[in-house]
Order: C-alpha cells, then sequence, then structure tokens
C-alpha cells in the first residue's frame, strides 16, 4: 500500500472509525494539516481499542493479527495490523536493519520473547525474514534456558544476538560466571528498553569482539518510530519518513519543536495504517532532535503516558487506577513513579502522598506493591530473576510531591536513570 495523503487519510478515519469521527467532530470538512488535529488521548484510545464492541478500527475485525502491549492483565492494551499491513511494517523495519549492522549471510538468535500476544519476537522474526540482505534466523526465544541458548550459539557459530538488553545481560552474566566467552559474537543488537553504559562492561566480557548498537525504534502499538543512526550515542535514530510522521511537541505549549537539543513528548503519525488509525498518537517517550533537516533525534526516556522499568512496561493510568482500588479510604491524595536505576538494574519507587498520619501506612503500602505485582507479573518475575530492583513505596506529604516549575502541575513520572 503506497503512503497515502494526509488529507485522504483523515477523510478516511472520519468515515470509517467512530472513535476518530468524534475526536474529529469540531474540525472543518477538510483538513490538511497534521497540527490540525489533537494530539490523541492515550485512555479514551485504548477505551474504544476493545476486543468487543470496539470503536476505534475502521472495519470489522475478520483479517488481522493481534498482539497486546504492556497493559496489566486486568486491561491489556490490543494492537490489530491488516496482513498488508505487518508486512510493510516489518519490511520496513527490516531494512533499518542495515543501519544496524546487519551484513549478507549474518547469522542471527533471535532472543525476544513471544507467547501471551507479545510482538517482539515474531516481529524481529518477520523483520529478519523481510530484510534487504540474505541472513540466516534462529528463532531460540528469550525464554529459553541459558545453557541451551549458549550451546545453539555455538554450534552454530552465531554471529548476532538480537534481544533486550535484559537477556542480553542475563546470556552475558551466565558465560562469566562459567568463566566462558563467545568471541565469534560481533554484533549486538537490543531493543525493548535503553541499554546503559554500566550494562557495557559485562557484555563487552562475554562477547568481547561484539559491538553494540539498538535494533531500531518500534512499538507495536504506534508502529515504525526510529532507524538507527551509527554513531557512539546510541540513542539517536532517524525517523522513518515517509511511513511515519514523527513529531517533537513542547511539554508546555504542544507545538511540535523545530530546534535541535529542545526535550518533548514523541507523537508519531502513521501514513499507511488503516485498520487501527495511528494519527498523533503519544508514543509515551521523550526525545530531542539532533539534526532537524536529516530526522535525527535523541530518544531520552519514557514520557508521562508510561514507564519502562527494565523489561517491564507500565501504563501510568494503569497505576494510578490500582493504587486507587489497593486505597478503599482514599488516604494516597497523590501518585508519582520514580524510575531509579541502582547495582545495574532499574526498580520502581512508588511516591505516595498521604494525610500525614502514620498509623497504617505499611500495610497500604504492601497492599498497593502487592496490588500492582498480581496485575502486572512480569514486574515481580523480573525482580524474581534479578533483572529489576524490587518495587518500593515512599510516603511524602503532597507539598514534597514535584511540580513542573512553570506550569504547578503535578509530574507523574520521573526517571532518575542515568542518561548514558
Amino acid at each position: 500500500m503506497p503512503v497515502q495523503p494526509l488529507t485522504e487519510l483523515i477523510r478516511f478515519v472520519r468515515r470509517n472509525s467512530p472513535f476518530y469521527a468524534e475526536l474529529y467532530a469540531g474540525l472543518p470538512d477538510r483538513t490538511t494539516e497534521l497540527t490540525e488535529l489533537p494530539v490523541v488521548p492515550q485512555a479514551d484510545f485504548w477505551l474504544a481499542n476493545s476486543p468487543r464492541d470496539n470503536r476505534l478500527l475502521t472495519a470489522p475485525l475478520d483479517e488481522a493479527v493481534v498482539f497486546k502491549s504492556g497493559g496489566t492483565t486486568g486491561s491489556p492494551k490490543f494492537s490489530f495490523y491488516s496482513r498488508e499491513e505487518w508486512e510493510e511494517f516489518t519490511t520496513a523495519f527490516g531494512a533499518g536493519l542495515l543501519d544496524a549492522g546487519l551484513r549478507p549471510g549474518h547469522r542471527v538468535a533471535d532472543l525476544f520473547y513471544a507467547g501471551d500476544l507479545y510482538a517482539s519476537f515474531t516481529f524481529i522474526l518477520d523483520s529478519l525474514h523481510r530484510s534487504p540482505v540474505s541472513n540466516v534466523r534462529l528463532p531460540l526465544g528469550g525464554a529459553a534456558p541459558l545453557e541451551s541458548t549458549v550451546r545453539t550459539l555455538e554450534q552454530f557459530d552465531v554471529e548476532v544476538l538480537a534481544g533486550t538488553p535484559t537477556t542480553l545481560c542475563a546470556l552475558a552474566d551466565h558465560l562469566t560466571a562459567s568463566g566462558r566467552r563467545l568471541p565469534q559474537v560481533e554484533l549486538l543488537l537490543f531493543g525493548g528498553e535503553g541499554l546503559y553504559q554500566d550494562q557495557r562492561p559485562l557484555l563487552a566480557r562475554a562477547f568481547p569482539s561484539a559491538r553494540i548498537s539498538s535494533i531500531g525504534y518500534a512499538a507495536v502499538d504506534s508502529g515504525l518510530l526510529g532507524r538507527p543512526v551509527p554513531g557512539e550515542d546510541l540513542r539517536v535514530h532517524r525517523a522513518c519518513t515517509p511511513q511515519t510522521v514523527l513529531e517533537i511537541l513542547d511539554d508546555h505549549t504542544g507545538a511540535p519543536i523545530l530546534r535541535e537539543g529542545v526535550p518533548g513528548r514523541v507523537v508519531v503519525t502513521d501514513l499507511r495504517r488503516r485498520l487501527m488509525p495511528v494519527l498523533r498518537y503519544p508514543v509515551g517517550d521523550r526525545a530531542e532532535w539532533t539534526d532537524v533537516a536529516a530526522g535525527h533525534f535523541r530518544i531520552l526516556g519514557r514520557a508521562e503516558e508510561g514507564v519502562r522499568v527494565g523489561p517491564v512496561s507500565l501504563y501510568t493510568q494503569d497505576v494510578l487506577d490500582l493504587v486507587r482500588a489497593a486505597d478503599p479510604a482514599g488516604r494516597v491524595t497523590g501518585v508519582q513513579l520514580v524510575v531509579r536505576r541502582r547495582d545495574a538494574r532499574d526498580g520502581l519507587l512508588l511516591r505516595l502522598a498521604c494525610d500525614g498520619a502514620a498509623d497504617g501506612l505499611p500495610e497500604l503500602a504492601t497492599a498497593v506493591v502487592d496490588r500492582i505485582q498480581a496485575a502486572r507479573a512480569l514486574y515481580p518475575e523480573a525482580v524474581a530473576a534479578g533483572y529489576v530492583q524490587p518495587m518500593s513505596v515512599e510516603w511524602v506529604r503532597q507539598r514534597d510531591l514535584a511540580v513542573n516549575a512553570r506550569t504547578g502541575k503535578l509530574i507523574r513520572v520521573i526517571d532518575e536513570r542515568p542518561r548514558s
């Protein structure tokens, strides 16, 4: 499917998606500029995008592939792609693997996760399959026993490992604990979460010949976002034009940022997806342009719509709902999600404001953590595996919660992890 003119895409979604028809009801009949459209309200978007009585999709669900992104078990987020859309998505991402360092004949182990409607394993395997260069694909997955994975990597002289930083580091730790290395591995492709400087020494010990690169920037809900840009800064990517339009919006005005070095939140418009349209959708990340003319930008971390703690994604609204459910007396008056990094592992601190009375707070903190971890079981599983720090709670007064110095608005997500 060719890239659609924006005016035609807007006309199509207004006619066929009840959600977008309502969202755009106040716009002129002919809308030609992207900035004339409102940014999609994420909570409403997911409320409309339900398996039954779906108000977002533009056609009946009779031909599609379905994936689930990082919602809780009680309110998962489903994403839908038609056959043609999925092929175009993976073909475009596969082309970007050349920028990441994929070369003809490379033997690649796919160590991403599969099952339970997760997309990453299938997405990477299909992207490798549709890459413009020949390659040998070994679909090992991220849940295979580490020793079995090592044995396969050695048997096939695998040269490229593709997985989350958490998986790659777990494999590296397994190797170094037994005094082994895999010198034949020449490229580590990471995705799904950021890779930090404190992880590099471990990877270098286990894979002494390997170069590290982002595998690319994409998400199952928002789609294609960026191709890796070779260089020392692994956070820099190139916008995927003409398939998508990536904007970085000012935190205060909501206007597109057109200068380098000014942080803002990322929103994306996909000019090819029609079944589940994505127009000015908030990705949940912050970024800044490093070269506007070339379309190069640096990913700076998560925005308020969501947070990534190691391999675990959490939506802010889900956490707020779960805190409220664990607190029937209404003692919690404010919530902030603080992501920190200690001993080479991410961890989530819940900063909760309360009424000031200390009675019962330890029990309430336990109830809050238990409720969140029951709904998002991947978090305690990641703790048990040693991938992330245990979730913790800090009680403060309302005045102690961080606010935007200009607007006075509560900052929901605070990322205190190092930038490199």
